[in-house]
């Protein structure tokens, strides 16, 4: 269900169409009806604009003492996996300082996805969850979704009896599992994303990472060999056409980029894939068939290699933060949305741009 409202900012004469995507009417106790999705109808975005960037992770001590102190008592540090995937109780993200946002930022680079526990992040307020996000990057604003009123840096994450357009999206297959990176087509897409869940579900609703660094280190060294020195193109323009096509505003005209199929991680130097099922649409250079067979067998080994997956179950307090130059990511809609006995699943997530995307031996992204 959708409305239209008005609201007038400080700044601007005109007011602010706004449609919410959500039910008043539902929600009329909701704690945090501050975050229900709604489209700013209005405000539109130039292109991105190249800027410097330095990854916090390069400041960071390597052996971590100051995040993972051994002085803290009620710090609790356990791998998910193996492989990737850390989890982290007894420390708030409201509370680090520099030096540990730095050391956290490194983790996140070295295990993919962190999961803190038992945290306040969502209680702390907008504007001090959109300081903690900028200290790793510019923030993105998303070109097509729901956001948050007044703060479009806070990307919607709504899926309940009122709002299945997260689901509808994918109502012609069989799965609602999308493997993708965020947004990975912008010309220096994200790094780190903060997911904060303010209402999960009792259970379903997990979220699924697979690691993208061992994706890479298990393909034959032939096949490594040959994807170093290949582009593939990432486009938001499909993204952008059916936004428009299901009545939706689109607030920035959408890019494509070719970024090398291998990039390189500026703290850590680890080579990771870098095409997702989501966004990448060829492989530059190579002929049709030839660019169809290896992205198929790219995409079928990121979605299948579950001894390189992890899944998170989200619980109060939860917040995920992961890389997007090292993993991929997907929302797993296994709940019924009209059982109040299931729930509802409603967070925000804040995502932090990062630097152009370099390859082996230099290979860096181009675009038009």
């Amino acid at each position: 269900m959708s409305t239209t409202t008005t609201t007038k900012t400080a700044t601007e004469s005109e007011p602010i169409t706004l449609t919410l995507a959500y039910d008043k009417e539902i929600h009329e106790e909701y704690k945090y009806a501050a975050y229900l999705p709604v489209y700013d109808e209005k405000t539109h975005f130039p292109p991105l604009q190249p800027f410097e960037f330095r990854d916090r992770g390069l400041a960071a001590a390597k052996d971590k003492p100051n995040l993972l102190s051994p002085t803290n008592a009620d710090l609790q540090v356990s791998k998910l996996t193996p492989v990737i995937g850390t989890e982290i109780r007894g420390l708030q993200l409201s509370q680090l300082d520099d030096r540990q946002k730095d050391e956290l930022a490194l983790l996140i680079a070295e295990r993919g996805v962190v999961v803190f526990r038992g945290q306040d992040f969502k209680d702390i307020g907008i504007d001090k969850q959109k300081a903690f996000g900028r200290y790793f990057g510019p923030l993105h604003i998303h070109p097509v979704g729901a956001h948050v009123k007044d703060h479009l840096e806070l990307h919607n994450i709504y899926l309940g009896p009122d709002n299945e357009y997260r689901n509808k999206r994918r109502s012609s297959r069989l799965t609602t599992v999308g493997y993708h990176s965020d947004v990975s087509y912008e010309h220096q897409p994200p790094g780190i994303t903060i997911l904060t869940l303010v209402s999960v579900p009792p259970t379903g609703g997990d979220t699924g990472w697979t690691s993208q660094t061992a994706a890479y280190a298990r393909l034959s060294p032939p096949i490594r060999t040959l994807l170093e020195g290949l582009r593939a193109e990432h486009s938001g323009v499909p993204q952008a056409d059916g936004a428009r096509r299901d009545g939706k505003f689109v607030r920035r005209e959408p890019v494509s980029s070719d970024h090398p199929v291998v990039r390189v991680h500026p703290a850590t130097g680890q080579k990771a894939l870098f095409v997702n099922p989501g966004f990448t649409k060829r492989i530059v250079g190579l002929r049709d068939e030839e660019s169809d067979a290896l992205l198929k067998l790219l995409f079928n080994h990121i979605s299948l290699g579950q001894d390189f997956q992890v899944r998170v179950r989200w619980e109060e307090g939860t917040v995920a933060l992961w890389d997007n130059r090292v993993t991929a990511h997907t929302a797993i809609s296994d709940y019924n949305v009209h059982n109040p006995q299931e729930g509802l699943r409603h967070g925000f997530r804040i995502t932090t741009l990062a630097d152009r995307p370099t390859g082996v031996d230099g290979l860096e992204s181009t675009w038009e």
